[in-house]
């Protein structure tokens, strides 16, 4: 049994992975049912396939999904978050899905709710549980910026650590998370580092066949963010790049609540674009089309996320400036895969400079995209990912460990 709150059709975020793992399952011939919610990320609306639908369980690549309703929050505040956290956890331990007893539970987190789901089920079951932290929503809370995070903060960890404590083991997706969940009660002994894999393919056009068709010119210096549009993103570095250097053309491609926000910002910035979320099948030419790729997260933001985009653009073989704190999870990535540089976060001038410097060497910026295939072949494929959930598992059922 998976308990993932996010599942496909979502293409972004933390759904393609619980559907990778899922599916994984189903291929290897075991009975596998996952409990999730409705389609509703990185929009935050309600996928209009599902409005209205209350309950549904459906086939999908041979995995057995149920679907529970929840509320979608268009805009994030704590209180609007806590409704959503607990519409999921009400509405899924209300009607679990109808299952004989799994070998095992695992948990993507977050959601908080499918977290403290996944511990109450497995327990009623008495099958082991095993959660994967792919955020900190506790410490989330308190630094992303969302109004009345403090609250959040203190309440979230609370759930978080009610999950974790009952896991037969926890798995935590970089090793930024250790110090925190282990703060939460956790045995050191009972973590294991299970890091993200990249889930797209590689590139399959020439780049000046997909900026033609993106109407970007081959003069233009692109700078690309995709994926959510979130308060943690701080993504008005980017609006004020493009502001303050008008030969640059910023794109924002994707989705999220502070869309709108970011939008409004941008009025009067003629270099700067949105683009909305990409099909699967265009997603890897749009990044490997652009000069630079960007990530961005505001400068509270240390140790609690780490974008699940990067794996995307390492394997783009685009160059990556990340404008990030020094020393989190997200820079620390950064540096490892040897494709991309650091700049201060909420700096737009900074970013500014990185990027002019990395398009007046077009080689240099090349061969500095090309160290993000390398570093995915070797070290986040996807074959060695899922291999690492499949001996998470096999060591909570009692398997080795090695």
């Amino acid at each position: 049994m998976l308990v993932s709150t996010n599942y496909a059709p979502e293409h972004a975020g933390i759904g393609p992975y619980a559907t990778q793992i899922a599916e994984h399952w189903a291929r290897a011939g075991h009975e596998t049912h996952v409990l999730t919610g409705m389609p509703h990320y990185p929009s935050w609306s309600t996928d209009p396939a599902y409005a209205g639908v209350w309950r549904r369980s459906e086939e999908r690549e041979g995995v057995r999904v149920h679907r529970r309703r929840h509320t979608v929050p268009p805009r994030q505040t704590a209180v609007r978050r806590a409704l959503f956290e607990g519409s999921i956890l009400l509405h899924a331990l209300a009607a679990p899905p109808r299952t004989g007893r799994p070998d095992a539970v695992l948990a993507q987190m977050p959601s908080l709710a499918g977290g403290v789901v996944g511990a109450r089920l497995a327990a009623r079951w008495r099958a082991p549980f095993v959660p994967v932290v792919q955020d900190l929503m506790g410490a989330a809370a308190a630094q992303s910026g969302i109004r009345g995070g403090d609250r959040a903060a203190a309440l979230a960890e609370r759930a978080e650590s009610y999950a974790l404590r009952r896991a037969a083991l926890v798995g935590v997706i970089h090793e930024t998370f250790v110090e925190k969940v282990r703060a939460m009660g956790v045995d050191p002994g009972r973590i294991r580092i299970v890091p993200n894999w990249n889930h797209i393919p590689g590139p399959s056009r020439p780049r000046a066949e997909s900026r033609a068709r993106l109407g970007w010119r081959a003069s233009d210096t692109v700078v690309l963010h995709s994926g959510n549009m979130g308060l943690k993103q701080g993504l008005e570095v980017l609006v004020e790049a493009a502001r303050r250097d008008p030969a640059l053309r910023v794109v924002l491609m994707g989705e999220g609540n502070q869309r709108g926000t970011l939008a409004a910002l941008a009025s009067g910035v003629p270099n700067l674009e949105f683009l909305p979320p990409a099909d699967d099948g265009e997603f890897p030419d749009i990044l490997a089309a652009a000069d630079v790729l960007a990530v961005t997260q505001r400068a509270t933001v240390l140790d609690m996320s780490v974008p699940s985009k990067l794996t995307s653009y390492f394997a783009s073989g685009r160059p990556v400036v990340a404008s990030v704190a020094d020393g989190g999870g997200t820079a620390r990535e950064v540096l490892r895969s040897g494709a991309g540089v650091l700049v201060p976060p909420e700096n737009p001038d900074a970013l500014v400079s990185a990027v002019r410097r990395i398009a007046a060497d077009p080689v240099s910026a090349d061969a500095l995209g090309a160290e993000g295939p390398r570093h995915v072949a070797s070290h986040l494929s996807r074959d060695a990912g899922l291999a690492r959930i499949d001996a998470l598992i096999e060591e909570a059922l009692g398997g080795p460990h090695t």
